[in-house]
């Protein structure tokens, strides 16, 4: 199972490789290490890139993938997103991966969107309701109940979901074609914005009581991660 597992990584990645220089620029050369040395280094797609003589095999790699992520939060679910700036032979190559874990009924990672990025999602363990949603003027709902082995894509830059529905942990592989893809959660966006937005804005724009709007903007609002 473990190896059928690994092979289903494999394929997702090379999916997502696939469509990523529709959005990152293409590298010019073999690779880019990411490196913090502005003495020794050149920019390149917004990291400095270490001299190629000095690149190791572990500039390429990480470990800690299988690990549980802490999903005793808000909302009962956590992201870990490897980008390249925790795995800097990642630089210039448009793609990065994430693993998310879930609690059991109701483990959510709430709707939010990627600005510089789609996403294609790969179901490991348990029951997923996932869906996004299209953009004005429609807003046609897209979604599917997954389970392990299913694959999901979110479109480029499109509100999409995640929430556990079964009565036992999920987990899920996300690969995306962006070095660094970005993240807005909605909710967060719009009710924690720092500074507020003007309740009188969010009345009209989504129907709501002026205090309900302000309870809301004065809660705390966490990420997934």
């Amino acid at each position: 199972m473990k190896v059928v597992g690994m092979l289903m990584v494999s394929a997702l990645l090379a999916l997502a490789s696939s469509f990523a220089t529709a959005y990152d620029p293409s590298p010019l050369q073999d690779f880019c290490v990411g490196i913090n040395d502005a003495d020794s280094a050149v920019v390149v797609n917004g990291k400095l890139c270490k001299n190629p003589s000095f690149a190791t095999p572990d500039d390429f790699s990480y470990s800690g993938l299988n690990v549980p992520g802490n999903t005793s939060t808000q909302l009962r679910a956590h992201v870990n997103l490897i980008t390249a700036d925790l795995m800097p032979g990642l630089n210039t190559l448009g793609v990065s991966l994430a693993r998310i874990d879930f609690e059991p009924n109701g483990g959510l990672n709430p709707p939010h969107y990627h600005p510089r990025a789609s996403e294609v999602l790969l179901v490991l363990e348990g029951t997923l309701y996932a869906g996004f949603v299209t953009s004005n003027p429609d807003h046609r709902l897209f979604s599917k109940v997954l389970k392990p082995g299913d694959l999901f894509v979110f479109p480029f830059g499109l509100v999409h979901f995640q929430m556990n529905v079964g009565k036992t942990p999920a987990v899920a592989i996300a690969a995306l074609t962006s070095q660094n893809p970005g993240v807005n959660t909605v909710a967060n966006a719009i009710f924690g914005a720092n500074w507020p937005i003007n309740p009188e804005v969010l009345t009209t724009a989504f129907h709501l009581d002026k205090k309900l709007v302000e309870d809301l903007q004065s809660q705390e609002w966490v990420n997934p991660s």
